[in-house]
């Protein structure tokens, strides 16, 4: 697997999660679900998310 189609998956995944969480849990984990939105937005701009460098060091391939 690649490590844009990781990321992709990653993030897909983690959105689940927090809004299940929100949902059935507690409503602030709307916050985790917003974080993820800005590092999202963050990464299309800078082209750098911290997730590829983890996944480079699992031994991902570009």
């Amino acid at each position: 697997m690649k490590v844009n189609d990781a990321l992709r998956l990653i993030a897909g995944v983690m959105l689940i999660v927090s809004l299940l969480l929100t949902h059935f849990v507690h409503p602030n984990w709307i916050f985790f679900t917003l974080f993820i939105a800005v590092n999202l937005l963050q990464s299309a701009f800078t082209k750098w998310c911290p997730m590829m460098t983890i996944l480079r060091k699992f031994g991902l391939e570009d």
